[in-house]
């Protein structure tokens, strides 16, 4: 699949998996660090090491630092929505600096990759190959969109009772922005919201849309062209 020319002020769905469809995010910490670099390498500007500056000395029984404002107000891209899964992620973000999609997603991938292989003692890529990408054109397809990323652990029959913060987490399985929607509907978080939510009432009135969106996106396996293989 040839990738999207993209632009300024454009919305992209962009995904990609483990090489093999390999666990990418084994622990807690693997998917704390993959989260911080969703944010902390989306700049224009060279950040150096996240390890060096924010995991020095907190490795071993202590958790690491979660970021969610980024020092630096000159982003590449606005997270609309993400998922994180145990082999693959899904994000819906719009570009906002030049070339700022290609940009971050190869800091992200290879920070985050750099990153795994030295915890793990591996080498060689981690990801299949480079980032998928579709442009979103149309309002009904950011709606639907929203719904298959936020609702994603359910779409892969994905436990919730281990998302982020469980009790134990190293059986973690998922990460996403549902909650942000749904739970801080009016809240600043790390997500930009404003595009999809203006459309709804509340958070209940989204949870109700998503759910059923949701239920039509697996009835119709080829719905917009949605889904990833596991």
């Amino acid at each position: 699949m040839n990738k999207p020319s993209f632009a300024n002020q454009e919305l992209y769905h962009i995904y990609n998996r483990g090489v093999d469809k390999r666990i990418v995010f084994l622990d807690q910490e693997d998917i704390l660090r993959f989260f911080q670099s969703m944010n902390e390498f989306n700049s224009i500007n060279p950040i150096g090491s996240i390890y060096e500056n924010s995991f020095r000395n907190q490795l071993g029984n202590r958790t690491p630092k979660l970021i969610t404002e980024s020092t630096n107000t000159e982003k590449l891209v606005e997270f609309i929505a993400y998922c994180l899964n145990p082999n693959h992620y899904h994000f819906i973000v719009k570009q906002i600096s030049d070339n700022g999609v290609s940009k971050f997603m190869q800091k992200l991938g290879t920070g985050y990759s750099n990153f795994f292989n030295e915890k793990y003692d591996r080498s060689g890529s981690l990801f299949q190959g480079k980032f998928k990408a579709r442009h979103i054109n149309s309002n009904e397809y950011l709606l639907h969109l929203s719904a298959y990323v936020n609702l994603n652990d359910k779409v892969h029959k994905l436990s919730n009772n281990n998302q982020l913060g469980s009790p134990t987490p190293k059986l973690i399985v998922s990460k996403t922005s549902w909650d942000e929607y749904v739970t801080s509907f009016n809240d600043t978080t790390f997500c930009k919201k404003d595009m999809v939510l203006k459309q709804f009432t509340d958070g209940l009135d989204y949870k109700r849309f998503a759910e059923n969106s949701l239920k039509s996106i697996l009835d119709r396996k080829d719905m917009l062209e949605l889904t990833i293989e596991n």
